[in-house]
């Protein structure tokens, strides 16, 4: 049995934030919503502003554009690319792409390994984005796990072109492309002069501004074990990113046991270090997405460390044991509203 929750994240999310907006009758300007299907998923708009409209095509228009030179499943790609000549030679690229590689490459630096965009053959292995997910023969994934390296994959921002070192190596920026997109989409919303609004590209949540009363913009992050979106908490934000990443996201069941989406770069096998959801809330979008996967791998302990040693990044933590934690940065921003009573707000750990 595979899950496909990421739909019902999207829309919950945009109900959060929607619902304070309703509520207040004082609004001068209406917002300019629009929904578009792009890098697999719902993407929803809601902008405010006298060029709402013409900021929301660019914006379309930017993100297909980073979507065709960036994704694994279609040929033609800059990533198709990268892949189709493994262990041959160096492939030119646009700008876009090679900055996203040399973040993804900085991230795994960070994280010891925990993030990584190299993890293309595993991925593939496992297949749990397609309809036909599986569990491998460990001796498949043994032979898979020496491509998984990071380090050989090198970058040359002049040159503006990226090589993979061996034949079978893969790069997937499914885990950081997302964030790279909406930041590109707030730099768009602030060429228009947009001060309030916020895009959900599937789950990551990027907002401009406060709500246009000048309240705090209020996102819930999930529930990781309710189906039908339900909250822990809520967060209150302005002029931040907002990622999960979780077990519930994208799995399939097999003799009783879960298998998710996000895998362990050493183990070859979905991450099993004790966190069932991560949600970071950074000022770059971009960091949000590559945390949000490495804080998962790396657990409770590992992932707290790596967030507080870095400016302008808070997480949630929620661990298998239906525990939450919190970064210190976020004591006046985290509101914990569990409706199941089933979790428990850890305040120091």
């Amino acid at each position: 049995m595979i899950k496909k929750s990421g739909l019902t994240v999207t829309a919950y999310m945009v109900l959060i934030s929607g619902m304070f907006l309703t509520s207040c009758s004082s609004f001068t300007n209406r917002p300019v919503e629009k929904q578009s299907f792009n890098m697999g998923t719902i993407i929803t708009q809601k902008v405010y502003g006298k060029n709402a409209q013409k900021a929301v095509d660019e914006v379309i228009a930017r993100i297909q554009e980073i979507e065709r030179k960036m994704t694994i499943n279609a040929e033609g790609s800059e990533i198709d690319a990268i892949n189709s000549m493994a262990g041959k030679e160096e492939v030119n690229l646009g700008e876009d792409t090679v900055y996203v590689l040399e973040c993804a490459k900085k991230y795994a630096e960070l994280s010891e390994g925990a993030f990584d965009v190299t993890v293309g053959p595993l991925v593939k292995a496992w297949g749990i984005f397609t309809d036909h997910p599986r569990v491998p023969p460990q001796d498949e994934i043994n032979g898979l796990l020496p491509l998984v390296n990071y380090r050989e994959l090198s970058t040359d921002s002049k040159k503006s072109s990226a090589k993979l070192s061996r034949q079978g190596q893969i790069v997937d920026l499914g885990g950081i492309a997302k964030g790279y997109t909406g930041d590109e989409v707030i730099k768009i919303y602030r060429k228009y002069g947009i001060k309030s609004g916020y895009i959900n590209l599937g789950g990551n949540v990027v907002v401009i501004g406060s709500k246009p009363d000048g309240k705090p913009w209020s996102i819930g992050v999930q529930n990781p074990r309710a189906e039908n979106g339900k909250y822990i908490g809520i967060l209150k934000v302005i002029d931040k990113s907002i990622v999960s990443s979780g077990d519930y996201e994208r799995f399939f069941e097999k003799n009783g046991k879960r298998y998710h989406h996000i895998l362990d770069p050493e183990t070859g096998y979905p991450s099993e270090s004790g966190l069932i959801s991560t949600t970071i809330v950074s000022d770059a979008s971009i960091d949000g997405d590559a945390l949000s996967t490495a804080t998962f791998v790396l657990g409770l302990d590992k992932g707290m460390k790596l967030v507080e040693n870095l400016n302008g990044v808070e997480a949630v933590f929620i661990t298998s044991d239906k525990k939450v934690y919190t970064t210190p940065g976020l004591k006046n921003v985290f509101t914990m509203e569990d409706e199941s009573k089933e979790y428990k707000y850890v305040e120091k750990r």
